[in-house]
């Protein structure tokens, strides 16, 4: 039966926890991205960008100043530091690419690792 050496360990190990936490869902954001907008904003208390006013809104007078005042705390929010900033921007952070893509360059990257760990195997 075949195991690993040490330096193949840290090999497996790397791979293994970046196809874990970078593999996209059907729908969604990836383990690590979460993770990563979590840790921007574990409390929920940083505002988000309110969506634009749909069309379909016409005259309603109560809802474009309630849209006006959560735009006005967002950006109050945002300009009140730096680091709120920087937490405000890594909070809406998504995948770098389309779910597919993503995981070709997922799958790519643990081919290339098992061809490295079995290229390791051969010295000795």
């Amino acid at each position: 039966m075949w195991y690993p050496n040490r330096a193949q360990w840290p090999i497996l190990w790397a791979v293994a926890a970046l196809l874990v936490l970078a593999w996209p869902p059907d729908r969604g954001r990836s383990l690590g991205v979460k993770a990563v907008n979590w840790l921007a904003d574990p409390t929920g208390s940083l505002p988000t960008l309110p969506a634009p006013l749909p069309m379909a809104l016409d005259d309603d007078g109560d809802a474009v100043p309630a849209h006006d005042a959560e735009e006005a705390e967002y950006y109050r929010v945002r300009g009140s530091s730096p680091t709120t900033r920087w937490r405000m921007r890594v909070k809406e952070v998504s995948d770098p690419f389309d779910s597919a893509t993503e995981r070709q360059l997922l799958v790519g990257l643990a081919v290339m690792s098992a061809l490295g760990v079995w290229r390791l195997n051969g010295i000795r």
